[in-house]
């Protein structure tokens, strides 16, 4: 089981705090991770820290964890991701994800209208961008090039490049089984290993029935890791967390996290989380998070118990831990980082 990590949050930006995550980020390198994500919501992009961090690192991957397609036209994207592959010695990974109306509708100004049919149709001139096409397509919500007007289908000038994977942030059943069908990753969230059929029965679908299977997709994700033989003071912001994951990403209608939380054996909990947090009594909403389901979502307690967290996580078929290692400064979280590490090792 590989390790991957992340950098940037919606929150991003607000502290100027990008030098420590350099730093964070080559000493992981140094330690053995495999890939580092760049976050992107309403703070920093996720491609300019990645072009940052492909001049002070040599091995690790360089992910973006996610781009949202409603932020940029497919040909753009695919001109990014190219481009970043050559700036990093193709070590990058295009993460691509819908993200959600809220976003979509509130920052972005585009509709959420149909985020599916955006994403294949997305992928799929991203993919002709790749194979060194010409770029002509006609989608419900993508034409090029755009009728009645004076352009052309256009090759872009940098070489086609196809050995770039495509990774998707999906949670709801056919988003799964469109990235079984054409994703080389999946990057999951509201994962728990008890209940990873809520996830990954829908990615084999989608796999099954374009003639792939499940292994061929490289399946990343974990949660906070935190050695803590005393869990109260961690638990406190763990809880905070998932409360704002089950009531804030997204609107009271749709939030993706929520409802997979739902499948995944969590429904009472993921409703009245929701229901509270929707109606501004936050400090409720955290109190009414189960500890338990703060247990299965992450990797916390002592050594033995992450043991037996990784051990469940690698049974599940996760193949990337994404981990987030807790700590108060730079020292405690590359410790963190370094004991998971080797506990992995010992589990292999």
């Amino acid at each position: 089981m590989k390790v991957s990590i992340g950098v940037g949050s919606a929150a991003s930006g607000q502290e100027r705090d990008f030098d420590r995550q350099v730093d964070y980020v080559v000493e992981a390198e140094k330690l053995g991770v495999d890939a580092v994500w760049s976050a992107e919501a309403w703070g920093q992009d996720a491609v300019a820290p990645l072009a940052y961090l492909a001049a002070k690192t040599d091995r690790i991957k360089l992910g973006t964890g996610i781009m949202q397609i409603s932020a940029r036209t497919p040909s753009m994207t695919a001109m990014t991701a190219l481009t970043m592959a050559a700036l990093s010695n193709d070590r990058f990974l295009l993460g691509l994800g819908v993200s959600g109306p809220q976003v979509v509708e509130g920052l972005q100004g585009r509709s959420f209208e149909g985020p599916l049919t955006r994403l294949r149709e997305t992928i799929e001139i991203i993919r002709l961008a790749f194979q060194g096409e010409k770029l002509a397509y006609e989608g419900k919500y993508h034409t090029l090039p755009l009728p009645g007007g004076e352009g052309k289908a256009l090759r872009l000038a940098q070489p086609g490049n196809q050995e770039i994977p495509i990774y998707l942030a999906t949670l709801g059943p056919r988003a799964l089984e469109l990235t079984g069908e054409l994703a080389d990753g999946w990057l999951g969230t509201s994962f728990t290993p008890s209940y990873a059929n809520a996830h990954l029965d829908f990615i084999s679908r989608g796999a099954e029935a374009h003639g792939r299977s499940l292994v061929d997709i490289d399946i990343q994700a974990g949660g906070t890791v935190a050695f803590e033989a005393d869990m109260a003071g961690v638990m406190g912001s763990l809880k905070a967390g998932m409360a704002f994951t089950l009531g804030a990403m997204g609107s009271a209608k749709t939030n993706f996290y929520n409802d997979a939380y739902k499948r995944g054996g969590w429904e009472d909990a993921a409703n009245e989380v929701q229901g509270l947090w929707v109606a501004g009594r936050r400090d409720e909403a955290i109190a009414k998070v189960p500890e338990e389901m703060v247990l299965q979502s992450n990797l916390v307690g002592d050594k033995k118990a992450i043991r037996e967290r990784l051990q469940a996580y690698k049974r599940a078929g996760v193949s990337t831990l994404r981990v987030q290692p807790a700590g108060q400064n730079l020292d405690d979280r590359l410790k963190t980082l370094g004991e998971t590490l080797d506990l992995i090792d010992d589990l292999d």
